[in-house]
């Protein structure tokens, strides 16, 4: 692969943990059949002092069924951003197979202007989503699915520098390319999604924020252990990639009540129950979460689908993410 691109600079947050303490945030996707819904979700979550929300980047997502709502990702993120102030605007993530990282570096670096300088991009490997077969899509095979995200990382940090960029590899070629304007931000946030092994090489290379579910704590901690390892093997401080989870979770009074609404179907989606961290009182919610800061997680994301449990998404906010943050030092 013959490329010429900048390099990340010498000591770029070596040590540091440039987007601050403990975070939480409201992973709101956008399976919605109206974007004043979503609307209603960012607003309100901005409102009771979430420091991010982010959407996915699904076209046909499967768990509502082929004929589910979907609204498209980046285009709802630009209008969410436009009508927010002050929240992290994040895409967790696009898969780097849909569309050419040089046309994601546009858009993204579009939206960053929009937002005036609150966008996290994610980027991920790719996976399951009705739209290949639907809208007739090729995927690259799953074994070269990182090499893919290597590349598209590359492709999209480069052009954020402005240009000109070269790029010779074997998915995405770039001659003297430029991207103008622009990102508002000196180094927008890359988050990496994921937990495989190749994942992790490229989380090692590459992120400034690396998200996956919140894995059983043993799994997390031997993930934890590669994505560090990864980092020594290139001779990067691991202090430099953020740890973040995504997991749902219901904080109320009577849990097995809720676990058992959950896996019957009358209450969310029995299909996501394995994500639930979760089901109880603030300090229980809490005490499950306790593990992941120390073990270095500093973005706690709350995962909702509708219709949305508005009663866990203002009590976390509320009773829980305060503990968090303290937990985790001054905000």
């Amino acid at each position: 692969m013959n490329q010429r691109v900048p390099a990340r600079p010498e000591g770029d947050g070596a040590g540091a943990d440039p987007l601050g303490g403990i975070r939480v945030g409201l992973h709101s996707g956008q399976q919605y059949p109206d974007f004043a819904s979503i609307r209603t979700v960012w607003q309100t979550a901005e409102s009771l002092g979430y420091d991010w929300v982010s959407l996915f980047e699904h076209f046909r997502p499967p768990l509502l069924g082929p004929a589910g709502p979907c609204l498209d990702g980046m285009t709802a993120l630009a209008a969410l951003a436009a009508s927010t102030s002050r929240v992290r605007c994040a895409m967790l993530v696009t898969p780097a197979v849909w569309r050419h990282p040089a046309l994601l570096a546009v858009a993204a670096a579009t939206v960053d202007h929009v937002s005036g300088g609150r966008l996290e991009l994610g980027l991920g490997a790719g996976g399951a989503d009705l739209a290949f077969g639907q809208y007739g899509i090729e995927q690259p095979p799953a074994r070269e699915r990182p090499a893919v995200l290597d590349e598209a990382c590359r492709v999209v940090r480069a052009l954020w520098g402005g240009g000109p960029v070269t790029f010779h590899g074997e998915y995405f070629q770039l001659r003297e390319a430029y991207l103008d304007p622009r990102p508002v931000q000196e180094r927008v946030p890359l988050v990496i999604g994921g937990s495989g092994p190749r994942v992790l090489r490229v989380v090692a290379e590459h992120a400034d924020v690396w998200n996956c579910l919140a894995l059983p704590f043993a799994s997390y901690s031997a993930a934890v252990r590669a994505c560090e390892e990864n980092c020594a093997g290139i001779g990067r401080d691991p202090a430099e990639v953020r740890r973040s989870i995504t997991f749902r979770a219901v904080v109320t009074r009577d849990g097995r009540r809720a676990r058992r609404a959950v896996a019957a179907g009358t209450f969310g989606h029995p299909a996501d129950l394995p994500e639930y961290l979760c089901f109880g009182s603030a300090q229980e919610c809490l005490d499950k979460l306790a593990p992941y800061v120390e073990l270095g997680v500093r973005d706690f994301l709350l995962a909702s689908r509708p219709p949305v449990d508005w009663r866990t998404v203002e009590l976390f906010a509320t009773e829980v993410a305060p503990l968090l943050r303290a937990m985790g030092g001054a905000r």
